[in-house]
């Protein structure tokens, strides 16, 4: 993208025409953008000589702070200017939204924050290109939309420029590997103990759940908090796009997908890991999120004997198992939605539903309470049905609201399953579904 160094008048706001004259001089002189000596150097000069046109002449208004308009230019070129505090990790955020000149982001309590700090439309075009060239890939007119990890995989960035959108959107999400118990989502009421003995009880044996949510809502958060109740022994095969999973204590591997280079090749999709991690003996195979054909891999999974552990974005359990095989179907012509639901009845035991409480019912101000709001069991499809069953073991009518056993019993291929390694420690899939004995 050429940047345009726009005429200095009294309109056209000092930094932005600065910014660009210091872009310009980089190029035509060769100078090093990493050379913090010389990039200081270079601004320092086009400062004084701005600074000097200015009291000299009517056509510019000085600078207030020339030394602190000298740090801000360093700062945009040496780092990423006003976005370097998410950049560097300086600021804690879930997401970091950006519309043309508008820097709001996500904290790390749910609630969205204006960041004031100017900046302009082109200097956010010059914070991706630095980013996108560390993963040599780059957006532009031609090329608008692209979606990739940058931070050596701690995060995903995500751009749409225009003319596809009116102005340039930019998103990064930062991960952090989570290391939350069930101890503590039971403290913070997202969980009671007895449906976390369930879950929890749900790694003894294969077992395939799938943890459904909104962006935003507790679901990996469950998921490691799954994860770190389970035996050290388990071999276990992660599956991601970025690494949130926590599984350092587990006898794990850990897998990424990769972006295609700059050529086109070299991809590496989720479809590839799973498909892979099959012939790797896993006692389970754990995916971040489903989000394409990987799910078509799952049934083969299932169908491997091992268990599976993922999550979806959906609003509710029934319409997670319809989204999975929304996904699968993906994965060609050949693959039927009907073929679809049957297996996944076959091979998915548990749906976990979460929820965050919008920001607007807390009165706070703040994001409100993530919390499990059901917990269901998906019985095998019979040959006349045409669609998933599920039957409610824990429900929350509210956020709120207590997370109670509905009475209901699990499903008997798996309540068999799951007695037969409850039986060696004393109790019943009943004893825990009552909360009279616990796991957790």
């Amino acid at each position: 993208m050429t940047i345009v160094s726009p005429a200095p008048t009294p309109t056209v706001d000092a930094y932005e025409h600065l910014r660009n004259e210091a872009l310009n001089d980089l190029r035509a002189r060769g100078i090093d953008s990493q050379s913090s000596s010389d990039v200081l150097l270079m601004v320092r000069s086009l400062v004084d000589r701005y600074q000097i046109g200015a009291t000299t002449s009517g056509g510019r208004r000085p600078l207030h702070d020339p030394n602190a308009m000298v740090d801000r230019l360093a700062r945009s070129i040496l780092e990423y200017g006003p976005l370097t505090p998410f950049i560097d990790g300086s600021i804690e955020y879930e997401e970091l939204i950006v519309h043309g000149e508008e820097v709001s982001y996500i904290d790390t309590t749910g609630r969205l924050v204006a960041h004031n700090e100017p900046i302009s439309e082109n200097e956010v075009a010059h914070v991706v290109s630095k980013l996108l060239a560390t993963v040599g890939a780059a957006v532009d007119e031609s090329r608008p939309i692209i979606q990739t990890q940058i931070l050596d995989g701690a995060a995903r960035l995500g751009v749409v420029m225009p003319p596809i959108a009116d102005r340039i959107d930019v998103t990064i999400r930062r991960y952090l590997s989570k290391r939350e118990t069930f101890a503590e989502l039971i403290e913070w009421d997202a969980i009671t103990p007895a449906a976390a003995s369930l879950l929890a009880a749900s790694l003894l044996t294969p077992t395939g759940v799938m943890v459904t949510g909104q962006p935003g809502s507790g679901k990996t958060t469950l998921l490691n908090a799954l994860l770190r109740s389970a035996d050290p022994s388990l071999r276990v095969i992660a599956c991601e796009d970025t690494p949130e999973l926590s599984v350092e204590h587990l006898h794990a591997a850990r897998w990424r997908t990769r972006p295609s280079g700059p050529d086109g090749k070299g991809a590496v999709d989720l479809r590839h890991l799973v498909h892979m991690s099959l012939g790797m003996r896993p006692d389970l195979i754990v995916v971040g999120e489903v989000r394409g054909e990987e799910a078509y891999e799952l049934t083969r999974a299932g169908n491997a004997g091992c268990g599976m552990l993922s999550t979806i974005h959906a609003n509710g359990a029934r319409q997670g198992l319809q989204a999975l095989v929304s996904t699968a179907v993906m994965a060609g012509p050949n693959v039927v939605p009907e073929q679809m639901r049957a297996v996944f009845s076959s091979i998915i035991d548990l749906v976990v539903h979460t929820a965050k409480e919008p920001t607007a019912a807390t009165g706070t101000g703040r994001g409100g309470r993530r919390q499990v709001m059901e917990i269901v069991a998906i019985p095998p499809m019979q040959g006349t049905e045409a669609d998933f069953t599920v039957e409610p073991i824990f429900s929350r009518r509210d956020f709120g609201s207590p997370l109670q056993w509905t009475g209901n019993p699990l499903p008997a291929e798996l309540e068999q399953r799951l007695g037969r390694v409850l039986r060696p420690l004393g109790f019943t899939i009943n004893e825990l579904l009552e909360g009279n004995e616990t796991l957790v």
